[in-house]
């Protein structure tokens, strides 16, 4: 039990530290949770559990970026939260076969879309402004942005791996925001999706709080120190790495779904 609690406490400061950064937390705390002997459905609810511990830290240790973002920031953290709902309550009646066999793909959606989206910031802002000049197609593309920050909260509220990275590109397509404040926002949505999660899965399922301890901790920590590399890190570079490691889960995900 000892050596479980710090293969625990390692593995959730590596996830904290993806999950701030990347959003891909759950390509180390959820094989992690399996590999201790949980079984999927248990151990992605213990897991949502868990990473409300790496939100906590990243949020504080993003408040200089959150700095004149809160009220667009809220609008989004409520449309994730009424999405995280719906896929909550999906998990829970949902068989364990369909919940491991869809996964893999949202991921590697998750990672094309970031990529893509690094593609957007290259084009010029007096570009962007031209595209949405219109009122309709404003309208449209304002409701389609925010139509998908519900959906991913829905995933987030099913699942959760790589939820982040969704978020992350969502967000770097409808806004102009710096890397920095967008990853920062993106945790804070991600905090809010899980938190609501959890208070479902309380009353609606089993979680394994003995494990949530250690693993929590190791997230708290990793998620404090991540927007911290943020800030110095190679923004392009690091959007790439993202990708690839999200397509990276998806493969090992569909390879243990399928094979």
């Amino acid at each position: 039990m000892v050596l479980t609690f710090i293969f625990l406490i390692i593995a959730g400061f590596a996830a904290g530290l993806l999950a701030s950064v990347a959003g891909l937390a759950s390509l180390v705390s959820y094989p992690a949770l399996l590999a201790v002997g949980l079984p999927p459905v248990i151990a992605n609810v213990t897991n949502t559990t868990a990473l409300i511990f790496s939100g906590i830290g990243a949020t504080a240790s993003s408040m200089k970026e959150l700095r004149g973002h809160w009220k667009k920031l809220t609008l989004y953290v409520i449309l994730s939260l009424i999405g995280s709902i719906g896929g909550s309550v999906l998990l829970l009646i949902a068989p364990a076969s369909s919940f491991e066999k869809v996964v893999p793909f949202f991921i590697l959606f998750a990672g094309i879309l970031l990529f893509m989206s690094g593609r957007k910031k290259d084009v010029s802002t007096a570009k962007l402004k031209k595209a949405h000049e219109t009122p309709a197609k404003h309208f449209w593309v304002s409701l389609i942005s925010l139509t998908g920050i519900v959906l991913v909260g829905a995933y987030t509220g099913y699942f959760g791996a790589a939820g982040g990275v969704i978020f992350l590109a969502i967000l770097s397509i409808i806004t102009d925001d710096k890397f920095t404040v967008v990853n920062a926002m993106k945790n804070v949505i991600a905090f809010g999706g899980n938190l609501i999660a959890t208070v479902i899965f309380i009353f609606k399922s089993h979680i394994d709080w003995l494990l949530v301890i250690p693993l929590g901790l190791g997230l708290l920590i990793g998620g404090y120190t991540g927007p911290i590399i943020v800030r110095h890190s190679n923004i392009h570079l690091l959007r790439i790495l993202i990708s690839l490691a999200a397509f990276g889960l998806a493969g090992y995900l569909f390879v243990t779904a399928y094979f």
